[in-house]
């Protein structure tokens, strides 16, 4: 059975929710003990996290893309310089979706969307500490990004807790500014996560805390089959709903 293919992923095209398992973690024998409680659970969709591309890179996209074959490898690269050469790495050992930067050139973000065309990979565009979210938004997208990941980030949270930061706030925003499919990320709770369909945003990330130990970085703790197996249902059983305009 062929990998599916995700670079011509659209709102149009995209009719059912998707669950991504976001593996933050350091080595690939968590990541692929985690992948597969993940995949029994039934997540769509596998992200190498931005640990395990620093701590095992293209050995963790290889390791990852052999042992499932069936399901789409996401790479969290956050790349914000040589871009084609990053994807060009990745694409070349089997992801279908890399990960760039709003704040990146569009000479960059240009880049990365000629090697995702080359190597038919879906480019995610992340707004990670854009001033104005909604404008890089509709920048990445006019640059071609295939689909916007509206994120908050750790640092960024951890520093103001009592702001309560979160992706929701402006996620119904970045949904009508944009066309292309968009995801939010950053803090969320199970149940924050599983109503993202319903705000427009129907590919839900999972990972710390559910499946990683956000602090440590370590496959987490508990029943992750039982948990994820359930948000995975409550997921899938969602109508993704764009915002009126």
């Amino acid at each position: 059975m062929p990998v599916p293919k995700i670079a011509q992923l659209t709102r149009e095209n995209l009719t059912e929710p998707i669950v991504q398992i976001s593996l933050d973690l350091m080595s690939n024998a968590d990541a692929l003990a985690t992948a597969a409680i993940a995949v029994e659970a039934g997540v769509d969709w596998i992200e190498v996290g931005t640990p395990l591309v620093l701590a095992e890179g293209l050995h963790a996209v290889r390791a990852l893309r052999k042992e499932f074959p069936n399901h789409p490898i996401i790479v969290d690269l956050k790349t914000m310089d040589g871009g084609y050469l990053e994807a060009e790495m990745m694409g070349d050992a089997g992801a279908d979706a890399v990960i760039v930067m709003a704040q990146a050139h569009d000479a960059t973000i240009e880049a990365v969307i000629e090697a995702g065309a080359k190597f038919d990979m879906l480019v995610m565009g992340d707004d990670l500490a854009a001033t104005d979210r909604v404008a890089a938004a509709r920048r990445m997208e006019d640059l071609g990004v295939g689909m916007v990941i509206h994120h908050i980030g750790y640092d960024h949270r951890g520093r103001n807790p009592q702001l309560g930061l979160s992706p929701l706030t402006e996620l119904e925003d970045i949904v009508a500014a944009t066309t292309v499919p968009v995801q939010a990320v950053g803090g969320l709770t199970i149940d924050q996560a599983v109503s993202c369909p319903q705000l427009g945003a129907p590919v839900v990330v999972f990972g710390a805390p559910l499946a990683i130990d956000g602090q440590s970085f370590t496959a987490a703790e508990g029943d992750l089959l039982g948990v994820l197996t359930d948000a995975c249902r409550r997921v899938h059983d969602q109508e993704i709903r764009y915002p009126s305009v």
